[in-house]
């Protein structure tokens, strides 16, 4: 199971937030960076990076940043927020991000996510489905639609997508445990590579993902709150001893 630690910047820091909430965002370090480098020296062979700032405002805001993250620690990532047009894909691929992850406008136009596709490939491009109580969010999670998240993803398979992140947002920041039913349900039936992300708290929480058979997974506050040691999670889950 490939692990990804996350590094969320608002406002050029590093925070997290609970629920996707913006008035609950924490500061974990003023550059992220270095916490980058942090992971990169216990063995990351993936970054997850979001623009939570471009998210608010559909368009990159902490791209210098995001820049400096690649330059320095040479490692691929996946970027989300307020990435919304083939041109602003483009962009970031141009920069040196590996993936780009496409939430809102996945779900308001999955004929965009085949566009993107055929431009770029379908190794480059992700569809973001953030879903509370299986419905799937938009706009920075301030808005739910009323597309499941399974309906959501067999669309986005239709248009060539590979990888989806799929976050509970119930979940998200709250270390209370990932959702592992439904991750497991979305990853059985679309045999998409699925991506759980929110409320993994433990090594007891990838277990059970891994276990699942889900192929992938995203550690955020766990990591800050040293709840996982990313170099013990890396040697059980992607069985790298390091």
């Amino acid at each position: 199971m490939q692990l990804y630690p996350a590094i969320d910047i608002r406002g050029g820091q590093c925070v997290r937030l609970t629920q996707g909430l913006f008035d609950q965002a924490k500061v974990y370090a003023a550059d992220p960076a270095e916490v980058a480098k942090l992971w990169k020296s216990q063995g990351a062979s993936w970054l997850h990076l979001v623009d939570l700032d471009g998210a608010l405002a559909g368009r990159s805001v902490n791209e210098g940043v995001i820049q400096r993250i690649i330059r320095e620690t040479d490692l691929p990532v996946e970027l989300g927020g307020g990435i919304r047009t083939l041109e602003a894909a483009g962009r970031m691929l141009d920069l040196g991000v590996s993936r780009v992850i496409i939430g809102t406008k996945a779900a308001k136009e999955p004929e965009f996510m085949k566009e993107l596709v055929d431009r770029f490939g379908p190794e480059a491009i992700v569809a973001g489905v953030d879903a509370k109580n299986g419905q799937v969010a938009v706009e920075g999670w301030e808005t739910l639609s009323s597309r499941t998240a399974l309906s959501l993803c067999m669309t986005m398979k239709e248009m060539g997508i590979r990888h989806i992140v799929y976050t509970d947002i119930s979940r998200d920041g709250t270390l209370t445990g990932p959702n592992v039913e439904a991750t497991r349900e979305l990853t059985q039936k679309t045999g998409l590579d699925v991506i759980a992300s929110g409320g993994v708290s433990s090594m007891e929480d990838l277990r059970s993902l891994s276990e699942a058979g889900i192929r992938g997974a995203i550690i955020g506050k766990a990591l800050y709150e040293k709840k996982i040691r990313l170099s013990e999670a890396i040697e059980a889950f992607e069985g790298r001893s390091l």
